[in-house]
């Protein structure tokens, strides 16, 4: 997966999570969002980027 899938994917996770039906739901999405925020840290890392991610 390059950058911009990764980025994609967190957003779209952040937006499931936010508009999800239950807590459980609203969870698990978060916790997507999560794994892929990892992950793009550890690439923009791995390329040298600076900054940090801004998470809602």
């Amino acid at each position: 997966m390059d950058l911009n899938d990764l980025l994609h994917r967190h957003q779209v996770a952040l937006m499931r999570a936010a508009t999800a039906a239950t807590p459980q739901a609203r969870q698990s999405h978060d916790g997507t969002a999560r794994c892929y925020e990892n992950k793009i840290v550890s690439l923009r890392t791995m390329l040298g980027a600076s900054g940090r991610m801004v998470t809602a």
